[in-house]
C-alpha cells in the first residue's frame, strides 16, 4: 500500500492500492468492532483486537465512498453531554416513578419542537439522545423541518410542556458541542426557534 492521504473527513483515510483506492473510516471500523464484541456476547481483549482485525479488512474489502457526515469528536462536549444524560435520566426516572405511584390521571401530550440544527447526523443523534431520558418519547422526526415531536406526561400543566422543550433545545446544543461541525455549533447558540409547528 501506498500513497496514504487524508480526505475531506477529519476520521478516515484513503489507500491506493494498484490502480483502485481504499477508504478506512474509523468511526466505521469503531462500529463494527462494537458489532462484533455485542455478536459474541462477552468483552475481552481477545474480542476487541479480533473485531478491529475484522473492521478493518472489511472496510478494506468492500470500500465505500469517502463521505464526510459532518461527525467531529470533541472529548470535553461527549463529558458534558454524558453527564448531563446520566443526570437527566435519573431525576426523570425520579419523576416518572413518582407520577405511577400518585393519584389521578396525568393528561399526556404531543409537543413539537423544532430544532436549530437541519443535518440529518444531528437531527438523528439529538432524537436517541432525547428517547434515552424517561418521559420523553420521540414519537415522530420530520426531517423537512428539523422537528421532533416529543410525547410529554402532565401535560394540563403549561410549564411542563415549556420544560420538555428546552430540554429538547438544550440536548441538541450538548449534541451539537461533543458531535457537531463549527455550523452546527454556532447554529446551537442561535435563539431557540419561534413558533410552534402543527403535527
Amino acid at each position: 500500500m501506498s500513497n496514504l492521504f487524508r480526505d475531506r473527513s477529519p476520521y478516515s483515510w484513503s489507500f491506493r492500492v494498484g490502480s483502485g483506492r481504499r477508504v478506512l473510516d474509523l468511526p466505521l471500523t469503531a462500529w463494527l468492532t462494537v458489532i462484533w464484541i455485542l455478536l459474541w456476547g462477552t468483552l475481552s481483549w481477545a474480542n476487541l483486537v479480533n473485531g478491529v482485525i475484522v473492521a478493518v479488512c472489511l472496510c478494506l474489502a468492500f470500500p465505500l465512498p469517502s463521505v464526510d457526515l459532518g461527525l467531529r469528536l470533541r472529548p470535553l462536549g461527549i463529558l458534558r453531554l454524558t453527564a448531563y444524560l446520566l443526570y437527566d435520566m435519573f431525576s426523570s426516572s425520579v419523576e416518572v416513578t413518582r407520577q405511577i405511584f400518585a393519584r389521578g390521571p396525568y393528561p399526556a401530550a404531543v409537543v413539537a419542537v423544532p430544532l436549530r440544527v437541519r443535518s440529518d447526523l444531528m437531527l438523528t443523534a439529538t432524537a436517541v439522545a432525547v428517547s434515552n431520558v424517561p418521559g420523553g418519547s420521540v414519537i415522530e422526526v420530520r426531517r423537512s423541518t428539523a422537528t421532533l415531536f416529543l410525547h410529554v406526561l402532565d401535560a394540563d400543566d403549561p410549564g411542563e410542556t415549556e420544560s420538555a422543550q428546552r430540554s429538547v433545545w438544550r440536548m441538541e446544543e450538548l449534541v451539537a458541542r461533543a458531535f457537531g461541525t463549527a455550523e452546527d455549533i454556532a447554529l446551537v447558540a442561535q435563539p431557540v426557534p419561534e413558533g410552534d409547528p402543527s403535527p
